[in-house]
């Protein structure tokens, strides 16, 4: 069990989570216009979102061992629980899985995940190491999370299950957000790590201009997100799209504003624990954007 725990820690079970949840998502969007369930298909979309997952955090956490012997110490790496050969057979495991159970699927999915990969071992290792801007590093992040993930796996999965490529307007919508909520994440994910960022020549937008800067930055993006998603649905229900699914969406979102609002008071005092409970909270506001779209969904229009 404890080699179970490492490797849990190993895969960061946040960005785990926020995979899973927004395949699961996507899965019950595409249902919407098909008839029957295709749980083989929903498994493989997990699988393969997951292993891509653990490639991307995996080979990030190889690349920043020293850094994150600063900014993260408690990881199975720096800590001393996973060497260094054992976890590149991890990563190599989940690349080979990712791209093989893609490529069984769909030649489409393939080139998906291929994207996705790519642009996960560009942002970490050199000769690009997107990662050390935080420009690059915001659009790499977003890329993934919100355009190959969510545009890419909705047109791959829509096509195979329903023979089409049409985006329904709720995904257009939720893309945007998405794009929108991952540039913050990669803005706030790198607060608590100045020191070892700072240290290692990491130009994160904490450090390039200031942590306040960049949480009014990051808070600005994702306020207006909000905005945007809740005026879009006003207009989509004022045009004849006035259902009970875009209301759910519509009202869901003006809750999740108050609470997006709410969680600025955990900053009262910006220390290195409130920013990490920040952050933690700042996640399960993007795991709850994609439950507000879930249950939704679960809604028959």
């Amino acid at each position: 069990m404890s080699y179970v725990a490492i490797l849990w820690r190993f895969s960061r079970p946040h960005t785990i989570i926020g995979s899973a949840i927004s395949i699961v998502t996507l899965y019950m969007i595409v249902l919407d216009r098909a008839v029957g369930q295709r749980p083989l298909l929903l498994a493989s979309a997990l699988f393969v979102g997951v292993t891509c997952n653990i490639f991307i955090v995996g080979i990030n956490q190889l690349a920043d061992v020293e850094i994150d012997r600063v900014n993260k110490p408690d990881l199975p790496l720096p800590a001393g629980d996973l060497s260094r050969l054992e976890a590149w057979g991890i990563v190599l495991a989940a690349l080979g899985s990712s791209l093989g159970m893609a490529w069984l699927v769909s030649p489409y999915l393939f080139a998906v995940v291929a994207s996705a990969t790519f642009i996960g071992w560009a942002y970490s290792m050199p000769p690009f190491h997107l990662k050390r801007h935080h420009l690059s590093a915001s659009l790499s992040i977003a890329a993934v999370r919100g355009a190959l993930l969510n545009l890419g796996g909705f047109l791959v999965y829509d096509r195979l299950v329903n023979g089409q490529v049409e985006v329904p307007l709720h995904v257009w919508i939720l893309t945007g957000f998405i794009i929108a909520f991952s540039t913050s994440i990669a803005w706030f994910k790198d607060l608590p790590d100045v020191a070892g960022d700072a240290r290692y020549g990491i130009r994160t937008l904490a450090l390039v201009t200031s942590t306040r800067t960049t949480l009014i930055a990051g808070h600005a993006l994702v306020g207006l997100a909000y905005l945007f998603t809740i005026a879009a649905l006003v207009v989509h229900k004022d045009l004849g799209g006035d259902d009970l699914r875009t209301r759910v969406l519509l009202f869901g979102h003006i809750v999740l504003l108050a609470l997006f609002l709410f969680n600025l008071r955990t900053l009262r005092a910006p220390g290195p624990r409130s920013l990490q409970r920040f952050y933690r909270h700042f996640w399960w506001l993007f795991f709850a954007e994609y439950g507000l779209y879930f249950g939704a969904y679960l809604v028959r229009t």
